[in-house]
Order: structure tokens, then sequence, then C-alpha cells
């Protein structure tokens, strides 16, 4: 295995503390929600953090897999992350709901690019068989 690059970031405070990236662009208070939302709309929580991440690598792996299917050209595509903190009587868990939007291929090709994007997406084969990811194809109407 070669290393391409390292990140690292610190917590401080848990669920109410702060992170801070090593190199100071992530830099932000830490809070719970409640039901009525983050009690400090400047603060952020790990599973924010996740879904920007989860987003950001697989609208990555889709430009990957659209190189190997010979599509030069994703047009304005997006990548939404959602994900769930929820609990169970066992304890709590995460379930991730990935929508991409690509407006430039069709139905069939649209959802080769997903699994075939969710196959090699680093985020993808972290969560794999650890919590539920959905995979949506939105397309224009």
């Amino acid at each position: 295995m070669k290393t391409i690059f390292e990140s690292k970031a610190t917590n401080t405070g848990g669920r109410s503390g702060h992170v801070q990236s090593e190199d100071g662009v992530i830099d932000f208070d830490i809070s719970m929600p409640n039901s009525k939302g983050k009690p400090d709309s400047k603060s952020t929580n790990p599973e924010e953090l996740f879904a920007a991440a989860y987003s950001t690598c697989f609208a990555g792996a889709l430009q990957a897999v659209a190189k190997e299917h010979h599509i030069d050209d994703l047009g304005d595509f997006s990548v939404t992350a959602t994900i769930e903190f929820n609990k169970e009587e066992d304890g709590f868990y995460l379930e991730a709901t990935l929508d991409a939007y690509l407006p430039t291929v069709d139905k069939n090709m649209g959802e080769t690019l997903i699994n075939a994007a969710h196959e090699i997406c680093p985020y993808s084969k972290a969560t794999r068989d650890n919590i539920t990811v959905h995979l949506n194809l939105l397309m224009d109407e």
C-alpha cells in the first residue's frame, strides 16, 4: 500500500466540544443536535462532517468511473449525502443516503455509474457491511 496523503484533526470535549484540523482549515465547535436542531447554529456535529466528506468522496468516485465509461462530461452533477444518527435498543447506529444528480446521462448509465462508484469509493468501502447505504439516482423530470 502506498499512502497518497494523510489528514489529521483533533477533537476536545467530545460531542460538546471543538474539532480542528492540523492545518486549521477545519475549526468548529461541536454540539449535539436535538429535535429542534443545533443549539448553536455555527457549530457542527460528526454526522454533518461525515456527510460532507462522504458526498465529496463519492462525487470523486463518480468522476473516476465516468472516465472509465468514456463519459467526458458529467455536467453540473452533484451528490448529497444524508447521514442519520439512529438509536435502537442495542445502541446507536448510522444510516446513509446518497442522492446523485447526473444530468448528462440516461437512467441506465446513471445507475451503472453510481453502482460502480459505490464499489470504488473509499467511504463506501469503509462503511460496507457496517451501515446501511441507500443509493439514489436523481433525474430531471
